[in-house]
């Protein structure tokens, strides 16, 4: 028999199951800029001598210092400069947004010195003294420009002073979600970038299915070009956009941190120890080779939010956490989407295009595909949680037999399973002929030294635990599935691990 999925196990303690994008990062470069040939071949066009690069690049730095001056102004945001690494610029914006509020438009601006991609002149004295620029590393101003889009929600631009002005945008999946239910007037509950409850599950699924990469382009164009305003200088109109990385997650979220605690505290052990090198190659649809067979680990790693397993290969990872005690995430990051193949079009050099297995192309417009495959990552390893032994059950039942309930009308006392009264109470229930037709208080009267009002005290407190039912128009009772095993192994932990080990000290 088929192991039942998490989501069938627990629905009925679920909101809901939802799959949606988190964290999206894509880099803009310019075409015939963003490479040392290109920019090479682009001072020649223009008479610009190889050895004057840095004068032709110092007015463009400047050019993009005003423009950030300038908005920050109009916005009335002032540039928080930041020159030490333990600083984290999310913790800064959070602080402002604490005080600003959500409205669209600028939230704040940070500035660092950070390290970036640059071009050095350079002469080939064996090529008879041909000049060129090749490339280098270096340090230049980079200005992050923090915004909350009226479609995509909170974002930022990370863009650099110094050619050749490779740009990075972040946006979250989530936050555009969030967006749309506002626009359709869904409501929801949100912690940080997770749901804890969505109204309209269904249509909530469906706008996150619809993420469109047009919108983001568009998006883009329009912050690169006001932010960062070098392109028309290369005769561009916009950047080429590729994905650097991106998450998928698929969220289970919990009614309450009651039941997902002791699940994910069972699952968490069990997942980073079951999962070797083939089961994490097949939670992502790859085979092992020789090469990605050095490149599979798995780790566990404890976190102030949570503890978290995370499965990596190659460029790609999936890992599973809990979020804020609600919230069971499993999600597959991807760093170099070519790490993945799918069946698209293929244009040869030579000869007709043809349909066949290739790798995912990193253009912005393939992240309709990317979130299929993604999600099928998700949805194998979910497979593989579920397959996992669950005892978290147990631990719950444990809890209320054990625990007393005050404050509830009645109160109930706990089982205590070695106290001697309780015990000697727990055995009588299990004696042979109570098995079939049950028992009546007369009858256990009898054989415990108690009153016969003590002993309803008692039912009653049996009753409101779970350990017994009453027969339906009669005055019997009998032991329900939980009672019959709770003091099965109440007995056996007594008789062959507790007593035998006080003995042995003796």
């Amino acid at each position: 028999m088929s192991t039942a999925m998490l989501t069938e196990r627990y629905a009925a303690n679920l909101h809901g199951v939802l799959s949606c994008y988190d964290r999206i990062i894509v880099t803009g470069t310019l075409p015939g800029a963003c490479y040392a040939g290109g920019m090479t071949s682009f001072l020649y066009a223009h008479g610009i001598r190889i050895f004057d690069y840095p004068r032709f690049a110092e007015p463009l730095r400047e050019r993009i210092r005003q423009r950030a001056h300038e908005v920050c102004e109009a916005a009335d945001v002032s540039i928080e400069h930041v020159n030490k690494n333990h600083i984290r610029k999310e913790d800064l914006v959070a602080r402002v947004l604490a005080t600003r509020g959500e409205s669209p438009g600028l939230v704040h601006v940070i500035s660092a010195m950070e390290a970036c991609p640059s071009y050095k002149p350079w002469m080939d004295k064996s090529n008879g003294g041909h000049m060129y620029l090749r490339p280098d590393q270096g340090k230049c101003l980079h200005y992050y420009f923090y915004f909350i889009d009226e479609e995509l929600g909170l974002c930022f631009l990370r863009v650099p002073t110094w050619a050749p002005f490779g740009l990075q945008f972040y946006c979250n999946g989530h936050s555009v979600l969030a967006r749309a239910l506002q626009r359709e007037e869904i409501d929801f509950a949100q912690a940080d970038n997770a749901f804890l409850r969505i109204d309209h599950l269904e249509r909530a699924q469906a706008l996150a299915d619809t993420f469109s990469p047009d919108l983001l382009h568009q998006r883009l164009k329009h912050y690169a070009n006001w932010l960062c305003p070098v392109a028309e200088v290369f005769g561009q109109t916009d950047w080429h956009w590729t994905i650097r990385q991106a998450e998928y997650s698929t969220d289970l979220m919990f009614r309450g941190p009651g039941l997902l605690a002791p699940l994910y505290d069972a699952i968490s052990r069990q997942a980073v120890l079951a999962a070797d090198a083939p089961r994490v190659a097949s939670f992502l649809g790859k085979k092992i080779t020789p090469v990605l067979a050095q490149e599979i680990g798995s780790r566990l790693s404890t976190r102030i939010e949570g503890r978290c397993i995370k499965h990596q290969m190659g460029a790609a990872s999936v890992k599973v956490y809990d979020k804020f005690s609600r919230v069971l995430r499993v999600e597959t990051t991807v760093n170099e989407v070519s790490f993945f193949k799918h069946y698209r079009k293929v244009e040869h050099k030579q000869g007709e295009p043809s349909r066949e297995l290739a790798p995912l192309k990193k253009t912005i417009y393939s992240l309709p595909d990317l979130r299929e495959i993604l999600l099928g990552c998700n949805q194998r390893y979910l497979a593989f949680l579920s397959s996992l032994d669950d005892p978290s059950a147990g631990t719950r039942d444990l809890q209320r037999l054990s625990q007393p309930r005050v404050g509830t009308d009645p109160s109930v006392k706990g089982l205590n399973f070695f106290n001697a009264a309780d015990q000697t109470l727990l055995q009588t229930l299990q004696h042979g002929e109570f098995n079939i037709h049950g028992w009546r208080r007369a009858e256990l009267c009898k054989y415990l030294p108690i009153s016969p009002a003590a002993m309803s005290r008692q039912l009653k407190r049996l009753r409101l635990l779970g350990m017994i039912k009453k027969v339906k128009h009669t005055y019997r009772y009998y032991l329900t599935r939980l009672g019959r095993a709770a003091i099965a192994a109440a007995c056996s932990i007594t008789c062959f691990q507790i007593v035998p080990a006080m003995a042995a000290t003796h």
